[in-house]
């Protein structure tokens, strides 16, 4: 090949040095900007927000009432089952993950049978991979598909009693798995230690719905809420002190003035308190100003990142929707390439389930369908309007509020649901109207 990027045995000034032929190449160009361009990244990854810092400000008093629920554990006590929930980007997982990283460096001193896992339930996606990782970390091999949800159940307990291991796994984004699989899985897992002693599973749920309590059977939530913490959102002052510490790892000194970090602060504050907004608006905003080849960063690149952050929001709200709502979403792209532009509730429900049957999910009921419309609708993706059809009763028309290119965007980056979109629905309107 003609083009080489060349690393010099002593490169001058850390960079590497680029030699291409240029002729045609639309990358050629970028390379050498890129390569010459000043740095104002020190360490990029810190402003990542699945980064766990050293230090989370303003957070001592949830590690600590975090890490005194969890202390029984040091004694080989089963401590209890704890429910934390706050609004996105009030670090409710960095305080977790902060706190399992310190208790297992305690377990692995004291050679105490102690195991601590944090599973993100919207990632792992359903029950069966749930108990998998539960199984994983407590040494169980289980296949990655095969086995019964009652099997993996079994081999987990099973796995516990003989060990003698105390499980404490944290199970993130709870609200996702309940929405997608309903609570089943937290009934059986908050009922698995009968029998037990001295060792078992303690369940962390973590959760930013607000409501998520409103969804469980009063047996789980007795079980699971035995301790719970509330995290507020961050003040504009607090999200300068969390911004500040990110930046000073980050950021080549001067990079970042301090105007741009209040600026950062500010709009997160404006919106909630959320860290992580704040973490990712000067993140990106450090990232245009070195793609521009400027030295510092400055107001218009945080008013550049606003814009870009925006358009990516809703790409990420749609594409963290629970399974059976992106299913809705397809039923409405569907019908609406059927010459259906609102259709009524009915309708959709009907959509909805020839979509399930075609990639073997078990469809949600009439009611719990109708209750997910109502949550993409508060979310701004939808509307449903509420109206009077005669002898027929009331019903709901439906209409997409997002626009139709950023639903299927997404809809073709799932696996699962991605062939669908092909799929002409064969669903009898008429009847579906009355």
């Amino acid at each position: 090949m003609n083009n080489r990027i060349h690393i010099n045995d002593q490169p001058s000034k850390g960079l590497f040095q680029w030699k291409g032929s240029g002729a045609g190449d639309p990358l050629e160009e970028v390379f050498k900007r890129a390569l010459s361009r000043p740095r104002i990244f020190r360490n990029r990854e810190v402003m990542r927000s699945d980064y766990v810092p050293e230090k989370l400000p303003h957070r001592d008093e949830h590690i600590r009432s975090l890490g005194e629920i969890l202390s029984p554990a040091l004694r080989c006590s089963r401590p209890s089952n704890v429910f934390i929930y706050g609004k996105t980007g009030t670090g409710k997982t960095a305080v977790v993950k902060y706190v399992f990283k310190r208790f297992e460096e305690i377990t692995a001193r004291e050679k105490l049978p102690l195991r601590f896992e944090y599973i993100n339930c919207r990632i792992a996606g359903t029950e069966y991979r749930v108990l998998a990782e539960l199984c994983g970390a407590i040494g169980v091999r289980v296949p990655f598909t095969g086995l019964s949800k009652a099997e993996v159940f079994n081999r987990l307990r099973r796995g516990l009693s003989e060990k003698g291991y105390l499980l404490v796994a944290c199970f993130d984004e709870i609200d996702a798995l309940v929405k997608n699989c309903g609570d089943n899985l937290l009934y059986e897992l908050t009922r698995m230690n009968e029998g037990f002693d001295g060792f078992g599973l303690s369940i962390i749920g973590v959760s930013n719905d607000l409501h998520f309590k409103d969804y469980l059977d009063p047996r789980v939530l007795s079980s699971l809420s035995e301790e719970e913490l509330v995290f507020h959102p961050y003040t504009a002052i607090e999200l300068i002190d969390i911004l500040s510490e990110r930046a000073s790892e980050a950021f080549y000194e001067g990079a970042v003035p301090q105007e741009v970090i209040n600026l950062c602060a500010a709009l997160a504050a404006a919106e909630h308190g959320d860290a992580r907004r704040a973490i990712d608006l000067l993140r990106v905003a450090a990232e245009v100003a070195e793609r521009n080849g400027d030295e510092r960063v400055e107001e218009k690149h945080v008013r550049l990142a606003q814009n870009i952050i925006e358009r990516g929001r809703i790409f990420e709200a749609l594409s963290t929707l629970p399974l059976h709502s992106k299913l809705i979403l397809t039923s409405l792209i569907l019908l609406k390439r059927g010459g259906v532009g609102e259709p009524i509730s009915g309708t959709v429900y009907q959509a909805y389930r020839e979509l399930c049957g075609l990639i073997g999910v078990e469809p949600l009921t009439n009611r719990r369908v109708s209750s997910l419309i109502s949550e993409l609708d508060m979310l701004g993706v939808l509307k449903s309007d509420l109206v009077n059809r005669g002898r027929y009763g009331r019903t709901r028309k439906i209409s997409l509020l997002t626009p139709v290119e950023e639903v299927e965007e997404v809809i073709e980056n799932d696996e699962l649901l991605s062939t669908l979109l092909n799929h002409r629905l064969r669903i009898d309107l008429n009847r579906s109207r009355r």
